[in-house]
């Protein structure tokens, strides 16, 4: 193989992958390796620092030797990653403290309902766009120091550092050079003021995380460092970061006002830019960084579906209504549309924008004539109707009509849902050629910083559409359907709408 090609890090929440781009922003060779779930108590999740160090060193170098190319040949590494998990390490020697506290671990629910109860919770959205909640970094970060013996007082004394996924892989890459992470995960840290971009003083006070323990925020493209030489054979530059679903976003090409992307794996993101203007939520989605390139920020409102692929994982694990997502896709075809069975997977609460976390799942409108069809085609069907809610509550936020949808993961490979999903939502949804979309991003980032391509937007005209589903339904069938769907969630709600 001849010519430059970029090496993106996707380091994730099971896996690492490794996957080396060309100049076209073709993968062409991957590698993956999957690491441990350690699970203390219920609840708590956590992962092992270097477990997941190893994973991604083999990784990379397991993909150069897949497309065997060798480091030379690499222009440049970009690095996407697990958003909101915490690891800290020693500063001197580069040694993990402790486990890293996954995104997932819930340790923390009873500080961030302290906090809530003493009424911080407008000044945390104000500053950061986010609200108390254990999913991000900062009490992650307080509970390390404060259930360690001794590690506050080293902390306090400049000995131990604190940074999400992407600052920790970049310490070890850089062979402890630099301590840096990008603007859009500091944007999911609860530390960080996402006007200014950066470290708050009023969230480090709050949470109490002394401010010296964390990284240098720099651009999504930018220089982070070079690689020591013992990685790969020679040292390559870092010149892209960003957490995982914001380089989905820009892996997307999403950079317009407006612009959609859905990543549809076990549960579902949906990202919708907004500007360079952040928007606080009133349907409590989340405001983030969407990227942040020559200094400039740009900003998107994100908001999440608990379960979208999980539901065919339920239908064949749980019921053996199917044999895997083929038959699920088969079924939903036959399935009477007129049957009127709802399906609302609420089987851990709802989000946005209902928000009601004690609401539980339910199968409404059964008559003798639905059977197996009915209730699976209303179970994918309820993925698309979720979208459809999160994309009008994003609307009411103040972001732009969708002119169309872009897509990722493994459900967007079912076409019939996508089709739902083009209906409920109202406008086109288009699925891409690549859909490591992830991956994409962070090699699209990296190339940027490295003076590969001369903007994002010629990334972006990289991009390549696989199909492209437009909706079929009109006006009035749609809102038929929404208000089915709506009168079915309002039924397993364990609080009026609007409540609380």
């Amino acid at each position: 193989m001849a010519g430059r090609f970029t090496l993106a890090i996707d380091q994730g929440t099971t896996s690492s992958r490794a996957i080396l781009f060309d100049d076209e922003l073709v993968p062409v060779a991957t590698a993956q390796k999957t690491f441990r779930q350690i699970y203390p108590r219920p609840g708590l999740v956590e992962h092992d620092p270097e477990e997941i160090w190893e994973t991604v060193v083999a990784t990379m170098r397991g993909a150069l030797a897949e497309a065997g190319v060798g480091p030379e040949e690499i222009a440049a590494i970009g690095i996407t990653n697990q958003r909101e998990t915490v690891v800290l390490w020693e500063r001197m020697t580069g040694r993990a403290v402790a486990n890293a506290i996954v995104w997932q671990d819930r340790r923390t629910a009873p500080l961030c309902e302290r906090l809530r109860s003493e009424g911080h919770e407008a000044a945390v959205t104000r500053t950061t766009g986010l609200l108390l909640d254990p999913y991000f970094s900062a009490t992650k970060i307080a509970w390390l120091l404060d259930n360690t013996p001794g590690l506050r007082a080293q902390a306090e004394a400049g000995e131990i550092l604190a940074g999400t996924i992407d600052s920790f892989l970049l310490w070890r890459l850089t062979g402890g050079a630099v301590h840096a992470t990008d603007a859009t995960n500091a944007s999911r840290t609860l530390l960080c003021d996402i006007r200014s971009g950066r470290w708050s003083d009023e969230m480090c006070a709050l949470f109490d995380v002394p401010m010296a323990m964390l990284p240098e925020i720099r651009d999504c493209a930018a220089p982070f460092g070079e690689t020591g030489a013992e990685i790969l054979g020679r040292p390559v530059p870092v010149t892209g970061i960003a957490g995982d679903q914001q380089a989905a976003l820009v892996g997307q090409g999403c950079f317009a006002p407006g612009a959609l992307k859905a990543t549809f794996g076990t549960g579902a993101f949906i990202l919708g830019t907004i500007g360079e203007e952040p928007v606080i939520s009133r349907k409590r989605l989340l405001t983030t960084i969407g990227w942040q390139v020559a200094g400039r920020r740009h900003y998107a409102l994100e908001g999440s579906i608990f379960m979208a692929g999980a539901i065919i994982g339920w239908l064949e694990d749980a019921l053996g209504l199917i044999a895997g997502p083929e038959e699920a896709e088969e079924l939903a075809r036959k399935g009477d549309p007129g049957a009127g069975v709802m399906f609302v997977p609420a089987f851990t609460g709802l989000g946005a924008p209902w928000w009601d976390a004690g609401a539980r799942g339910a199968i409404l409108g059964l008559t003798r004539g639905a059977g197996r069809a009915e209730i699976v085609r209303a179970a994918l069907e309820s993925i698309a109707l979720q979208t459809a809610d999160l994309v009008a509550a994003m609307q009411e936020d103040g972001l732009a009509g969708a002119a169309v949808m872009r897509v990722d993961g493994g459900v967007a490979r079912s076409d019939w849902v996508m089709q739902q999903v083009a209906d409920l939502v109202g406008a086109p949804v288009d699925r891409p050629v690549v859909t490591e979309t992830t991956a994409r991003g962070a090699a699209a980032l990296a190339m940027l910083g490295a003076g590969l391509v001369p903007s994002l937007e010629a990334s972006a005209a990289l991009w390549q559409r696989d199909r492209r589903f437009d909706p079929a339904l009109d006006g009035a069938a749609r809102a038929a359907r929404l208000e089915a769907w709506h009168e079915a969630v309002r039924r397993v709600l364990s609080r009026p709408a609007g409540d609380g």
